[in-house]
């Protein structure tokens, strides 16, 4: 159930840089933020976060990256215009992230 919602939770980032790239470029320029924007945060969390990552990071740069994506695409969504859906998007990444704490398993995978 953790591991859906921590998937859940990836792909609503992902679409929500998406999103941002969309509207905030004009043009072809839109396509290409809503294209690369997501893509780059897609590959900095299979390679650093994601629970079978290649390279294992300690916990606390881990634990940043993770944050920096999912909170990412709540920031993303507010600079874009949707304010109350990045407010909702970042109080359930900070719920899930606190219920992880709470059950003993802040980052799934960590060193």
């Amino acid at each position: 159930m953790a591991a859906a919602a921590a998937f859940l939770l990836e792909l609503a980032a992902l679409a929500a840089l998406a999103y941002w790239g969309a509207v905030s470029g004009t043009g072809a320029w839109a396509w290409v933020l809503g294209v690369l924007t997501p893509l780059v945060a897609a590959v900095l969390w299979g390679t650093f976060a994601s629970p079978r990552a290649p390279v294992r990071l300690p916990r606390a740069p881990k634990l940043a990256l993770r944050l920096a994506v999912l909170l990412g695409g709540a920031v993303a969504l507010a600079v874009a215009g949707q304010r109350w859906l990045g407010v909702a998007l970042a109080a359930v990444v900070i719920g899930d992230e606190l219920a992880l704490v709470a059950v003993g398993r802040p980052i799934a995978g960590a060193d």
